[in-house]
């Protein structure tokens, strides 16, 4: 007896359909069998599936199985085609018989099944209740852990299982399973705060201007200074400063984590902007994704958040170039030889490097012990063509002692993450307005192409004169000039101006100095 049962391929953030098709023979020698181009996970499901059927209290039929993975050019990877290959050997075995009002062609199966029979945690999920949605299935079966995710999803009953013997009894009509009530993402506008506050780093203040500038339009930022000056503090505590992800971003990034397994199972989405810190020993695949199934690195996981690089100069030279492509076109291509993924990577970097090896370089009371040579060779490890895409460069000098005084003689005011942030959101709403009309997903100001700095830039005729005179003078790329005009914008944005003054301008170069 043969039977298809539908399922789900992810490749990427491509969600494609499968058919799980099985075939129990009447008569031959007994055997199992997988086909349709499967990867050593897939294959491994013979022994899985054989022993959760067993432990199920079922019986395994002792005839020649097999299963085709359709399409069969299609590479498959992954445990998820556990559940459906179980249910298709049960259906064509005779064991299970459905009843005449379930459509089976309507419903979708996918999940991992454990040696005693339960299931455990997928990851995708999302990604297969979005695809139902579009395709107007009417049920999703999946692993209880993951199946809060694919919640959010309307017009889709997504049935979480712990084990193959539930949903042998739901199916059958002996215990019914309800499916999960459609989850409401709720956001609240304090509920993300930094590790540091903004009012905890003493003095810095253009610093702290230029953070604000960064979080509201999503602009590049570099931060160079000694040691202890307060470039990690500052940098950690940006994510006390971002607005709240809107349900569009939210929906963006948790395909993401959702296909990279990273969701908690009583999380239906991301509500926070990732803040992503690796380690300077990260590998390139571990940075831009790669894989022979290939996952998303830390510039896809940092998407419509924050990457932040301490010591920069210290990752390796081909790393830092990795970044050439995310950083310009807010996306990152993975290609192998079975075919290539397409990864979001809107990212803003925030980057902290030190002036010279030893960091003392212009430390007014330290002396640098590094020659010329290595000062070069140092600064050489970051390439032009990066430096090009930053927007922001700051330098953080050492704090005066007074400004560092807890007594309570120091009552100099500064500026609070939670009012830093008020500032950011508002800036944020102009945007959001700005852009509503466009097709494609652009949220801040950073993401705006050449054609979108034409359209919504809006200069007055003393700024465009500022610009160019800077432009002649410092001989700016194309890049940068762009990116100037983006900058200026925010600047605009965040003084609730429709036009861009020669006063935000002027700002804007202050930012373009070069280390």
């Amino acid at each position: 007896m043969l039977v298809k049962i539908p399922s789900i391929a992810n490749i990427g953030l491509e969600t494609v359909p499968i058919d799980v098709e099985v075939d129990v023979a009447s008569a031959g020698f007994p055997g199992f069998t997988i086909v349709g181009l499967a990867s050593k996970a897939v294959e491994e499901a013979r022994e899985r599936v054989k022993t959760a059927i067993i432990n199920s209290k079922l019986d395994f039929p002792g005839r020649k199985i097999t299963v085709n993975l359709a399409p069969a050019d299609l590479p498959k990877d992954g445990a998820a085609y556990d559940l459906p290959i179980a249910i298709g050997v049960l259906l064509a075995s005779g064991q299970l018989h459905l009843p005449k009002e379930f459509n089976l062609s309507k419903s979708f199966f996918y999940g991992e099944l454990s040696l005693d029979g339960t299931l455990r945690p997928t990851r995708g999920i999302l990604l297969l209740g979005l695809f139902a949605q579009k395709i107007r299935a009417s049920s999703i079966f999946v692993p209880a852990q993951s199946a809060y995710e694919a919640s959010v999803v309307k017009d889709i009953a997504v049935v979480g299982l712990n084990s193959l013997s539930e949903l042998i009894l739901h199916l059958s009509g002996a215990k019914v399973i309800n499916p999960l009530t459609h989850s409401k993402a709720k956001k609240k506008l304090d509920s993300e705060h930094g590790e540091f506050d903004l009012s905890e780093i003493a003095g810095q203040e253009q610093a702290k201007r230029a953070l604000i500038i960064a979080a509201s339009g999503g602009h590049n930022l570099l931060m160079w200074g000694p040691p202890g000056t307060g470039k990690t503090m500052l940098s950690r505590s940006l994510p006390g400063i971002l607005p709240p992800l809107t349900l569009e971003e939210s929906l963006e990034v948790t395909r993401i984590y959702s296909v990279s397994g990273l969701m908690s199972s009583d999380q239906p989405l991301i509500s926070k902007r990732p803040f992503r810190s690796p380690h300077h020993g990260i590998s390139t695949a571990g940075m831009v994704g790669g894989g022979s199934n290939p996952l998303p690195g830390e510039v896809s996981l940092a998407h419509l958040g924050v990457l932040f690089l301490d010591e920069m100069p210290e990752f390796q030279r081909g790393l830092i170039e990795s970044l050439r492509q995310p950083m310009e076109d807010g996306t990152v291509e993975i290609v192998r030889v079975l075919g290539h993924v397409k990864y979001p990577a809107s990212f803003t970097l925030i980057a902290a490097i030190n002036p010279c090896p030893c960091g003392y370089l212009g430390h007014p009371k330290k002396e640098c012990k590094c020659s010329e040579k290595q000062i070069i060779k140092y600064k050489q490890r970051i390439s032009g063509p990066i430096l090009d895409r930053v927007d922001l460069f700051v330098q953080v000098g050492v704090v005066e002692t007074e400004k560092l005084s807890v007594t309570s003689q120091n009552k100099a005011y500064r500026l609070s993450s939670k009012e830093a942030r008020e500032k950011v959101i508002s800036a944020r709403k102009l945007q959001k307005q700005r852009f509503k009309y466009e097709k494609r997903n652009i949220y801040t100001n950073s993401q705006m192409k050449n054609s979108d700095v034409k359209k919504y830039a809006n200069l007055e005729k003393e700024a465009e004169n500022l610009l160019k005179l800077a432009s002649d003078k410092f001989d700016f790329s194309a890049r940068s000039y762009f990116r100037l005009i983006k900058v200026a914008r925010t600047i605009a944005d965040l003084e609730d101006s429709s036009s861009i003054k020669p006063l935000h301008m002027a700002e804007a170069l202050q930012y373009k100095q070069m280390i």
